[in-house]
């Protein structure tokens, strides 16, 4: 529960602190005194968003903290429940752990009393902080921390119900384990099954892909061996190339060395030639008989012989030499099939041959055969089935509590003045549309499998005998509207398992005999859970077990404020409660006759809770309306008496 509610610096709220009682607490205060900034610190501590235009004028934050006694119930994640995150991203929803196991995940310390203490702060610039338990920690687990221990219930909660997946939420949560369970199971095997359809289409649109690829790969293969490259014979047809594009020039340089060694082919014999000069040098040395030039003849010998060889070389060469322009074509032609390949598959020819050695390997590795797919698509098929079953049980068991949750939204409507009105939650399965691959077949029907469940909930109100049944927004006037999201508040916090329940004005639009059942519903509530109630009703004030009242600061207050409105909180006594029932009764606390029903109010609330007449939802008078019989009668009496 929430023993201790503390806020500065929050709207006219200068620093107020809030003892709140285990059972009833009723918070009042006049328009404009500051009532909605309680719940607003309780939004705060929930984790929601902060608005610095909320941190009261002058002040550098806003501050809200709370403490809570947690008691040390066993956690659920303890005893077997867990979610499943869905392929999709979803997450399965399994047992909700307690307060004090998220605390304590998140390292929070708990106070000497064992009490936990919560904080939030808001800067006037917007930054915003939280602690828990004197640790800092994320905004998301101070909510998941306080939306364990506390669930406010507003007007704004009360408009959420008028959306579909907010009836579906509101009808799981009534119906408990009956629903959480069959759909736990639903979420798991519906994550088995979108993961196996997920990856059946992976598998199809890869075989495509890797039949795409093979077809490749086998083109490639068949105009390479078309080509029939070798290796290195790029390198040598360059060569050959240029032979063959050069053997002109070729030819006059090797004829023009043979002549200057051997003399022109073609001359007269006259032309000077190595081979000549060197024979003429050698019969001139021999002629001598110096032994220095006589020693010269064998060297000059030698090159006459080595000149002899080049140029016998060089005849050969350019007899061999031959303009032959067929094959310079055919080696061009050659040249321009291999340049196809290097363009496509590699820079040279050795690189397109080692590509052609991986594509026949990868070949053999890719299976594109059916078989896989197969097996895959019959994995997918049973979890169909099984996710079909699943989802079965889930609409079951929705229906057979929507038809327990009408009827008890109904009753509450009976003890609100709409005694002729029946509320009805029809569940409905989502038809999918046609084409929809991820569709889901259920008693025949294609549905669509969401991760709540396969179906639609849609809460219908029939306000009379006769009429038809209608969605709620549109079946109900503005006051039947606030008297229908109350009773559904009031049956959905009565199978809450949350501790602390908050109610902000959920009685807007109520009054008379109505207003009475709301307070005497929520002193109900409060025999099992603790119960905060911001009101305007002193029908509903009445039932407290501890008033508390906002009051807003005189002007002299303003004054030293700088302006500023102050408003405090303070805990009444009995005496001052009959004089905060009587303002809120007649507007003012000065009338004799606004207090006598103030008291008359507090002392029916308080035999009524004691149970000493009447029992709640029977038509015996309860002290209330006794009390109002007995004002009208004490009323003739006076005028009778004048």
């Amino acid at each position: 529960m929430l023993s201790e509610l503390r806020i500065q610096g929050l709207g006219v709220i200068e620093d107020a602190t809030l003892d709140l009682h285990p059972g009833l607490t009723v918070v009042t205060g006049e328009t404009g005194a500051g009532k909605t900034m309680v719940v607003t610190g309780l939004h705060l501590l929930g984790g929601g968003r902060a608005d610095s235009s909320r941190v009261r004028r002058g002040a550098a934050r806003a501050t809200v903290e709370g403490r809570f006694l947690l008691p040390p119930t066993p956690d659920a994640a303890d005893e077997g429940g867990e979610g499943a995150d869905g392929a999709d991203g979803e997450v399965g929803d399994g047992p909700p752990r307690s307060a004090l196991r998220l605390a304590a995940d998140a390292g929070a310390a708990l106070d000497d009393d064992g009490s936990l203490i919560a904080a939030r702060t808001v800067s006037a610039d917007g930054r915003s902080r939280a602690h828990l338990g004197g640790r800092s920690v994320p905004m998301a687990v101070l909510g998941d921390v306080t939306d364990a221990a506390l669930a406010v219930h507003g007007q704004h909660e009360a408009l959420r119900l008028l959306r579909s997946a907010e009836q579906r939420a509101v009808l799981d949560r009534f119906a408990g384990a009956a629903v959480a369970e069959p759909l736990a199971a639903y979420r798991r095997t519906r994550t088995a099954w979108r993961r196996a359809v997920t990856e059946l289409a992976r598998r199809h649109e890869q075989a495509r892909e890797l039949s795409r690829e093979a077809d490749m790969l086998r083109h490639g293969l068949t105009e390479i061996e078309a080509v029939d490259p070798q290796p290195g014979e790029d390198a040598e047809l360059v060569a050959e190339a240029r032979r063959l594009a050069d053997a002109d020039d070729l030819r006059a340089t090797a004829a023009g060395a043979l002549a200057a060694l051997a003399g022109p082919p073609d001359g007269t014999g006259e032309e000077p030639d190595a081979v000549g000069l060197l024979g003429e040098a050698r019969r001139r040395v021999q002629g001598t008989e110096d032994p220095v030039l006589a020693a010269l003849d064998p060297r000059l010998a030698e090159a006459a012989a080595l000149i002899g060889d080049a140029a016998a070389e060089l005849t050969d060469y350019l007899e061999r030499l031959e303009a032959d322009p067929q094959r310079l074509e055919q080696v061009l032609a050659r040249q321009a099939a291999l340049k196809g390949l290097t363009r496509k598959y590699a820079a040279d020819v050795d690189g397109v041959l080692a590509w052609a050695d991986q594509a026949r390997e990868r070949l053999t590795g890719l299976d594109t055969s059916d078989e896989a797919l197969a097996a895959l698509a019959a994995e997918a098929e049973q979890l169909a089935g099984e996710l079909a079953g699943h989802a079965e049980r889930v609409s079951a068991a929705r229906r057979e509590a929507a038809d327990r949750f009408g009827a008890a939204v109904s009753a509450e409507l009976d003890g609100l003045a709409m005694g002729s009105a029946s509320v009805q939650l029809a569940v409905r399965v989502k038809e999918a549309a046609p084409g929809d691959a991820a569709a889901l077949e259920v008693d025949g029907a294609r549905v669509v499998a969401g991760p709540d469940g396969v179906d639609e909930v849609e809460l219908l109100l029939t306000p009379h005998a006769g009429a038809p049944a209608l969605p709620v927004h549109k079946g109900a006037s503005g006051g039947e509207l606030s008297r229908v999201m109350l009773a559904v508040e009031v049956v959905l916090a009565g199978a809450d398992t949350t501790p602390t329940l908050v109610f902000d004005e959920v009685d807007a639009g109520v009054g008379g005999r109505a207003a009475v059942e709301v307070g005497r519903r929520l002193a109900r509530l409060a025999a099992t859970h603790q119960v905060v109630v911001v009101t305007h009703l002193a029908q509903v004030a009445a039932y407290a077990d501890r008033h508390l009242v906002v009051d807003k600061g005189g002007l002299a207050d303003v004054a030293a404020t700088d302006g500023v409105t102050r408003s405090a909180v303070r805990v009444l006594e009995d005496g001052e409660r009959t004089v905060e029932l009587a303002r809120m009764l007649a507007g003012t606390e000065e009338t004799e006759t606004g207090r006598a029903h103030a008291e008359e109010l507090l002392a029916a609330a308080a035999a009524d809770r004691a149970g000493t007449e009447g029992e709640p939802g029977t038509g015996a008078p309860t002290p209330i309306s006794r009390g109002s019989a007995t004002r009208s009668n004490r009323s003739r009496r006076s005028r009778r008496a004048g």
